[in-house]
């Protein structure tokens, strides 16, 4: 036997790399044009163009366009559910309350929306439509987004932090809501605004002290 110790790279790794990338400038094009003129209007022509790759890239990553767009759906709202999880645990880890958890979620959207203003408002449009084919998915990424938020408030009421009478549910839901419209107004209508304020203000509603309380 001889000593030592080789490294065998694997060449899937390699192309498992390159894939995740292509994938990720089409996720970036298609979410661009889809925002920009709508899904009807924009062509896998297009999707490739922007992406600066071949038409065929396309299909060879993506069955369809209505595939490429489920798959962004998929895609973006993990990364949304991902770095509030993430925010969640990290207060979690230093000794925070539920309440700085839910705050630093609230702070972690804004960022998230503030990276990706595009897909944000197509993901919040797409869920008021009735008529599309990837209805069943959004309404599975949507819930799992929720799902972290529901977690801590539950967690919250359970350790006594928060009133039994939240219903937990509803509450996480018009949590998320808030930071999704209140974001989106603020990119297309009071852009001036730093993120810090913006997080400022929705932190008042989330300490419930707008009515003047202390």
């Amino acid at each position: 036997m001889t000593g030592g110790t080789s490294v065998r790279i694997d060449p899937m790794d390699s192309s498992s790399t390159r894939r995740r990338a292509t994938r990720a400038k089409l996720y970036e094009a298609a979410v661009t044009l889809i925002a920009e003129q709508g899904f009807s209007a924009t062509t896998v022509d297009e999707i490739a163009e922007r992406a600066g790759v071949a038409k065929g890239t396309v299909y060879y990553n993506f069955k369809s366009k209505t595939e490429l767009f489920e798959e962004l759906l998929r895609h973006g709202v993990a990364l949304l559910t991902a770095s509030l999880r993430t925010a969640a645990e990290e207060t979690a880890a230093r000794g925070g309350s539920r309440v700085a958890a839910l705050d630093a979620m609230i702070r972690a959207g804004l960022v998230f929306i503030d990276r990706y203003p595009a897909f944000t408002q197509l993901y919040v449009a797409e869920l008021w439509r009735t008529n599309r084919a990837w209805n069943s998915t959004l309404l599975v990424v949507r819930q799992e987004a929720v799902a972290v938020v529901e977690g801590v408030l539950r967690d919250g009421v359970e350790a006594g932090e928060l009133s039994d009478e939240i219903d937990v549910q509803l509450t996480a839901a018009a949590l998320v809501g808030m930071v999704l419209v209140a974001a989106l107004d603020w990119k297309a209508f009071q852009s001036e605004r730093s993120l810090d304020d913006v997080h400022a203000a929705l932190s008042l509603l989330l300490h419930g002290r707008v009515g003047g309380g202390r």
